[in-house]
Parts: C-alpha cells; sequence; structure tokens
C-alpha cells in the first residue's frame, strides 16, 4: 500500500529522488487531482529544489505517467495476491481479484482517476499496455481455470472482460458516492459471487 500523506517536509538530501517527487505526486493527487496540484508544490513536499523533476521527468504529463506505472504495478500486486489466497477454479477466488480492484480504487480514488484519465501517449506506451494486458492477466488466468480453458482461449477472454467492466464500473459509482443515494444495501461480497456465478457458470467437470 502506499505510504500516508506526508505531514512534514523534509529536505531532500540523497536517495531516491524520482521516487520522492511520484510519492510527492501521488498524495497530492489525492488531495487535488490530477488538475488541481503544480509540480512546485510537490517539490515543497517533497523536499526537493524546482529543478529536480526535470533531471528525471520531460514535464508534467511525463510526472503523471510515472505516477500512473507505479499504480499499475501496485494494483496487479494486490490482485495477485487476492488470487494466490484461494484454491484454483473457485468463484472465491474471482470474487476476491474483483474486491483487490475495487479496493484498491476506494483506497486511491485520485490515482484510479488518473490511470483511467492518462490519455496523452498512452495508447503508444507500450510499457503501460503490457501493464494493463498483466492486470486483465490475473482474472483470465483465473477464468480459465474455472472454466478448464486455456488462457488465450477466446471464451475465457470474453467473460473476463464481461468481469473486468462489472469490477471497472461498480469501483466509479464507490468512489463518485453513487452508491449512497441507493434505498438499499449492496453487500459487495454478495454481488460479486453474484456476478461471479452468472457471468462463469458452473464450476468446471473434472
Amino acid at each position: 500500500m502506499p505510504k500516508p500523506l506526508i505531514e512534514s517536509k523534509k529536505k531532500y538530501h540523497h536517495g531516491d529522488l524520482r521516487g520522492q517527487l511520484l510519492e510527492a505526486v501521488r498524495q497530492l493527487i489525492e488531495i487535488s487531482g490530477p488538475d488541481g496540484f503544480s509540480i512546485s508544490e510537490a517539490c515543497r513536499l517533497a523536499g526537493v529544489s524546482t529543478a529536480a523533476p526535470y533531471r528525471h521527468f520531460a514535464d508534467r504529463t511525463d510526472i503523471l505517467r510515472g505516477v500512473v506505472d507505479l499504480a499499475m504495478d501496485r494494483l496487479q500486486g494486490a490482485m495477485q495476491a487476492a488470487s494466490d489466497a484461494y484454491p484454483d477454479d473457485t468463484i472465491a477466488r474471482v470474487s476476491a481479484i474483483g474486491q483487490a480492484y475495487i479496493d484498491f480504487a476506494r483506497h486511491e480514488p485520485g490515482v484510479f482517476r488518473t490511470m483511467f484519465g492518462l490519455t496523452e501517449g498512452h495508447g503508444q506506451d507500450e510499457d503501460l499496455l503490457r501493464k494493463g494486458q498483466a492486470s486483465l492477466g490475473v482474472v483470465r488466468r483465473a477464468v480459465a481455470e474455472h472454466l478448464g480453458l486455456a488462457p488465450e482461449t477466446p471464451e475465457a477472454g470474453l467473460k473476463s472482460y464481461a468481469l473486468w467492466t462489472f469490477v471497472h464500473g461498480h469501483s466509479f459509482l464507490v468512489i463518485d458516492s453513487k452508491l449512497e443515494t441507493l434505498e438499499m444495501p449492496v453487500p459487495e461480497d454478495r454481488l460479486l459471487d453474484m456476478v461471479g456465478r452468472s457471468i462463469l457458470g458452473p464450476r468446471a467437470a473434472g
């Protein structure tokens, strides 16, 4: 999980300057959003000079891309840990992966929005595309094992996509506080189990 918000400014002396800047930007995104802070503000929070970011980043978009890159690693790690915690072929395993995705959005809503709002050059960024595929791959492997299929089969791909779009949409409803307007409880564990069973069907025989 990311570090808590910095409570006091610390002058940077040595170490991971790039990482310290990205952590400062991540924290400011959670406070003000990706468009609501200045790079100079991030430098003050990190305790570095205003020239420091440009030793490692070309511009503001490049800095945001660095934040997104690390966030995608955290998201995949959380999804994989959830997958590893349950036996193969179970709906509970698929539900746990979905819960990890929702929890990431709930705990880092600003960064989550940035991940899916950073469009400049995203389609040509092979590293970000690869990391996105890796996260979807966690779902696809769990789905394929439940169905008794190879992960690359069209059916495994389509059902993985259906699960992802549901969980992704629900995550945005959560962080946009839309669920608060409903006059009924929405228990996520039951919701994820119901959706998983509906999309995946019965466990593979054998």
